[in-house]
């Protein structure tokens, strides 16, 4: 497979979404770093983010959105879900909440819940839209290495296992997105891109 690095035009970004329709992979970037992204929704299309990244199956990808009607389709929405939805996203935060049917087990390891990310960022929410689904796209690097800001650090990564990386310029935090746990006592599973005390203060 031949990678290509494509600038996010509004040509490139329907082909891309074409691509993530036929259950193939894409990379693009978020305001955190970039990801490699495959429809949430498709196992076989989410089987092959884990062979790509040499990712290990026991490892749930979170899912990224582009509205709060895409969130509701694929996770019960809390009260206190709906606050830091309303005060963080889009942006740098993944919010697990119990899943809906409609999200594969394979994509979740089989737990019963899911992360939900929405980007802050216009070419990944542009390609959510056009792909018309939720995206699964975990870092876009090769498991266990860093994860990349650059188009170019995922080419160096990724090349021949991804056939198109969307290059929207380095990225503007360079590090994961922060993660918190819904699904019972609120708790923060990763400490990211958002610092835990801003959390704190709307879930006060």
């Amino acid at each position: 497979m031949q990678t290509k690095i494509l600038q996010p035009t509004e040509e490139n970004l329907i082909l891309a979404a074409e691509k993530i329709k036929k259950g193939e992979l894409v990379a693009f970037p978020t305001e955190t770093v970039y990801g490699l992204g495959a429809d949430g929704l498709n196992v076989e299309a989410c089987r092959k983010i884990f062979v790509a990244k040499g990712r290990p199956n026991d490892k749930p990808l979170s899912l990224h959105v582009a509205s709060l009607e895409m969130v509701e389709r694929v996770a019960k929405i809390s009260a206190r879900a709906e606050k830091l939805f309303e005060m963080f996203c889009p942006g740098a935060l993944t919010i697990i909440l119990p899943k809906n049917k409609i999200v594969p087990d394979f994509v979740t390891s089989n737990f019963q819940n899911v992360g939900i990310r929405f980007p802050a960022n216009d070419v990944a929410l542009k390609l959510i839209k056009l792909s018309g689904c939720p995206i699964a796209a975990p870092s876009a690097n090769l498991s266990g290495k860093v994860p990349p800001k650059t188009a170019q650090e995922v080419f160096s990564n990724l090349s021949g296992r991804v056939e198109i990386i969307l290059d929207g310029g380095q990225c503007q935090f360079g590090i994961s997105s922060t993660v918190i746990d819904l699904t019972a006592e609120p708790k923060i599973l990763r400490h990211g891109a958002i610092p835990a005390e801003k959390i704190w203060e709307v879930l006060k």
